[in-house]
């Protein structure tokens, strides 16, 4: 059995987590809370599966959680890296069609909007516009 083991890194308004090993029946709960730890307060979760080397359906059921948990809360979750070999549950019960999945941690983070508040230098938001020029009815 490869031990699990777990990362986190926080960009933005978001955290990218990082799994390594096996995610089972056995580790699910450990899964489960580390990933409530590290969403806590986020608007953008990453979930980075690029060395995950077997899942099964209870892993599946946590990413579920978490995944339907942020998208109520107005968030996003992202999965990243989810390699067929290793998480074929994915696919098999057709998740994979549902979630939103990215080659890696990169192209996830590209695609996810920028936060609407955030600031840029010189006082834009981070889609490039100052606030105080931005007309509410366009």
């Amino acid at each position: 059995m490869t031990e699990l083991r777990f990362s986190m890194e926080s960009h933005d308004a978001g955290v990218v987590v990082a799994v390594s090993g096996e995610l089972d029946i056995v580790t699910s709960q450990q899964f489960d809370d580390y990933l409530s730890d590290a969403s806590a307060g986020r608007d953008l979760v990453v979930l980075d599966m690029s060395a995950v080397d077997f899942m099964d359906t209870s892993a599946l059921a946590v990413i579920v959680s978490h995944w339907r948990r942020q998208v109520a809360a107005g968030g996003l979750f992202l999965l990243a890296g989810a390699r067929y070999r290793y998480t074929k549950a994915l696919w098999i019960t057709g998740l994979a069609d549902r979630l939103p999945m990215y080659a890696d941690v990169a192209e996830a983070l590209a695609a996810a909007p920028p936060k609407p508040d955030a600031q840029a230098p010189g006082g834009a938001t981070a889609s490039g516009r100052d606030d105080a020029a931005v007309d509410p009815a366009s």
